[in-house]
This record gives C-alpha cells, structure tokens and sequence, in this order.
C-alpha cells in the first residue's frame, strides 16, 4: 500500500480554518491523489453488493455504513485505515488546533455513505459521544466521489447559522472534494433537498469522525443523539 499523501499545507491553512463561518471548517480540492479516490470509486459497493444500513424517515432518506461489513474491498478497506492514521491525525491537529485526535476503529456512523434519488439528510447537529468509546466528539471529514456532479443535482453540503435559522454556505459534492469542520451542539449541517441526480446515479462519499478524550467547558452538554433541526 502507498503511503498516504495529502496535497494541501495544513498548517498554512489553520488560520483560514478557525475564522471560518458559520463555524470552523475548510473545503478542500484535491487533497488526495486522484488515482488513489479513482481507485476507491471502482470499487464502492453499490446497494446490493453489501448490507447497508437503511434510513428512511422524515429526518433522512439514505444508505449507510455497517463497520461489521466484510464485503468491502481491500482497496476501499485501507483508504478507510489511511484516514485513522497517525499521518492523518497529525496533519488534522495542525489544521484545526484541536490536540490528542483519537480515530474510530468502528466508524460509528461514519465509513460509506451513498444517497440515491429522492434522499436527504436534514439539517442537524451531530451526537456528541461515542456510544461505545465515551468520546467526545470534535471533528469531521467528508471525502466526495461524485464525477460530473451538476448543480442542478442537489445533494449540496448546507452548513447552517449557529442558530439553526439560515444556510450560510452550500457546497457541491464534487469529486476528491473534502470538507472538514468542528462539531459541537451548534455545529449546524445537512443536506435537506431531496436529489434529482440521473436515473442510476447516487451521491457517494466517505465520511470520518474523529473524538478526544475531553473538551473545552464551553462546549459541553449531556450525552445526545442527532439533533434535527424542525
């Protein structure tokens, strides 16, 4: 396996990324090799080639990650390892600040994530502590695998005022495109608009989370699940 090569400075991003709004985070082009993200595209499963986690109600229409799944090839498999490495980590602290990283070896709602027509994600505030790890919850990654992914498709990353009153920023999920972004109770984010891609087609990314043993007292609250937005 290649080692893991990230194309962007993070340290001379730090600064762009803690005065950014709505809340901290960055959007990155390229920040992977684009054959290595070629490669992972090839061989994403689609909805029969494994068992998906299947969500279907009001708040979000999509398919998502079982961390048990063997069916996942081993070039998918190690891009999922190389995102819980310790270069990962260390180039994550010297964007955003945020010291002691921890990855999850579960990807607890995170791993493969694909959208077809019609899905959505609501706008919500993410859950805040690892069910399993009692982590807290401070950062996530979003890699997006969609080639020739046209406005007129949707799927557009909202990320919303810390009052949940407006969208501040939205952004097209176009491929080798990462968005990275700290997470607190008013960290604000969806995708709210049902798809309109292609017959066939569906919005493919991969998503990370990333904890610490702790935070700063200004962001803590109790335990909770997602918290959707009405």
């Amino acid at each position: 396996m290649a080692p893991l090569t990230l194309h962007h400075d993070a340290a001379a991003l730090h600064a762009q990324y803690g005065s950014a709004e709505p809340f901290p985070h960055i959007v990155l082009d390229s920040l992977f090799d684009d054959e290595a993200l070629d490669a992972v595209l090839r061989e994403f499963p689609d909805r029969k080639a494994m068992k998906w986690r299947e969500f279907d109600s009001a708040s979000e229409k999509k398919l998502g990650y079982y961390h048990e799944s063997s069916t996942i090839s081993k070039t998918v498999r190690d891009f999922l390892n190389d995102m819980n490495s310790f270069e990962m980590l260390l180039w994550l602290e010297a964007l955003t600040g945020i010291e002691g990283l921890i990855p999850d070896p579960y990807f607890g709602g995170g791993g493969l994530h694909q959208i077809e027509p019609g899905g959505f994600l609501k706008v919500h505030a993410d859950f805040n502590v690892h069910p399993k790890l009692k982590l807290d919850r401070r950062l996530n990654l979003l890699v997006y695998l969609n080639k020739d992914w046209r406005d007129e498709y949707g799927g557009h990353l909202e990320l919303w005022d810390r009052e949940a009153q407006s969208c501040r920023t939205k952004i097209l999920p176009l491929f080798n495109r990462t968005v990275i972004f700290s997470t607190s109770d008013t960290s604000f984010h969806g995708h709210p608009h049902p798809l309109t891609p292609p017959a066939g087609g569906s919005r493919k990314s991969v998503s990370l989370y990333y904890y610490t043993a702790g935070r700063p007292e200004e962001e803590r609250s109790a335990p909770h699940d997602t918290l959707f937005i009405p």
